[in-house]
């Protein structure tokens, strides 16, 4: 799929210019053709520098949804409903792509495909929509939707909050210690040099470091930064991801937490297919795409194929050795009462609440000594630069 930027005119007369995606220029002006614009221009956006879609932000995509849906059940039309609120989106990109799913309505579509033709809606949504559309009720599955996300939403949002104290000391020490080497330690360069005297093996290294700092800290900054750079491009590749999420994984204390969140996040997103109406196995293969472990949303792939065999879900994610034993304990009772999507939310719920518990333990920790990071620091620079002034002192009393 290529995108195109199409110039072109409504049923009002109103001249615009919107951003789409198509196989070919051809078929996209023949789509906007049929809908009954007048197109003007279609042209590739690398000819004119563009750049591909951005991703939408979850809170202006909830509150979207959140309209859609108030909309449908006051008993708009779904077309109707969309051509509104992409007229009243104030995020440029969201219009374009929310008027391409209006046209491709237009034209047949349906609304799941709309959307997933736009390449950046969540997997889970556009399941959910065709969830809706397949079982003839798709406010009840927007409306199960919103819930998933705010809750998603609220618990990253305090997972995030829990981890800016603890950045900002971390900056602080960084910047502490930059401010001592590059500004404190030359000015006592420039004093023991005037004296002459020996100096401590300490207090000498850490001149030398305010040295090298000032004499080649511009150059190692923007090495530094590219480094950091290329190290965070390589991340976004599949062999860097894949590594990251091992190291993240078997890292003590923090690998738990990590895994606890990401069966959280399987869990409640499985019950909302589930509770939408969507099988067993395409649920699962929505919800392995939604994880952003590879390690775990591989061993969700692999259950996949063992409950095709006909095997529980229980004892296809038992046979992956990835899952705690807790949360296959829940789902196997909520197998064999019936009761599978309850169970699952069930076990959603448990592990954010353990994962919340276990960061706010590792927080309090982590912040106490940080601080005492910062004051060992300060400390070690401190006699560093007097230790001399010290050793002065004792010679001129003897």
């Amino acid at each position: 799929m290529t995108e195109y930027t199409v110039k072109l005119a409504d049923e009002r007369g109103r001249i615009q210019e919107q951003i789409h995606a198509a196989a070919t220029a051809e078929e996209l002006h023949s789509r906007f053709t049929q809908s009954g614009y007048l197109v003007y221009s279609v042209k590739a956006r690398s000819a004119i520098g563009g750049s591909s879609k951005k991703k939408i932000k979850l809170d202006v995509f909830l509150v979207f949804n959140q309209q859609f849906l108030t909309l449908i059940k006051a008993g708009l039309p779904i077309l109707g409903s969309l051509d509104l609120l992409a007229r009243r989106q104030k995020d440029l990109g969201f219009r374009a792509q929310l008027e391409d799913v209006t046209v491709r309505v237009k034209t047949g579509q349906s609304l799941s495909e709309a959307f997933e033709a736009q390449g950046t809606m969540p997997v889970v949504y556009t399941t959910t929509l065709l969830a809706g559309e397949r079982s003839g009720n798709l406010e009840e599955v927007l409306q199960r939707f919103l819930d998933f996300q705010r809750v998603s939403l609220t618990f990253r949002k305090k997972l995030k909050a829990s981890l800016i104290y603890p950045a900002f000391l971390i900056v602080m020490v960084i910047g502490l210690f930059i401010f001592l080497i590059t500004f404190v330690v030359p000015r006592f360069a420039d004093l023991y040099n005037q004296l002459g005297t020996k100096l401590p093996t300490l207090t000498v290294w850490l001149l030398q470091l305010g040295q090298d700092m000032q004499h080649y800290g511009l150059f190692v900054a923007p090495v530094i930064a590219g480094l950091i750079w290329l190290l965070m491009r390589w991340t976004k590749t599949e062999a860097g991801n894949s590594f990251v999420d091992r190291v993240r994984i078997a890292t003590p204390v923090l690998g738990g937490v990590w895994l606890k969140y990401q069966v959280g996040l399987f869990s409640r997103t499985l019950a909302t297919l589930l509770t939408g109406g969507l099988p067993l196995v395409p649920s699962l293969e929505t919800a392995a795409k939604s994880i952003e472990s590879k390690q775990i949303a591989k061993a969700v792939y692999n259950s996949v194929e063992t409950v095709r065999e006909g095997k529980g879900l229980s004892v296809s994610l038992d046979e992956t050795k990835v899952f705690p034993e807790l949360a296959i304990e829940m789902i196997e009772v909520g197998e064999s009462t019936g009761a599978l999507p309850q169970m699952l939310n069930s076990v959603a719920e448990f592990f954010e609440e353990d994962v919340q518990a276990s960061l706010a333990a590792i927080m309090s920790l982590i912040e106490p000594l940080i601080l005492i990071g910062m004051g060992l620091v300060v400390v070690v620079v401190l006699i560093a630069l007097y230790l001399p002034i010290f050793s002065l002192n004792g010679v001129g009393g003897s």
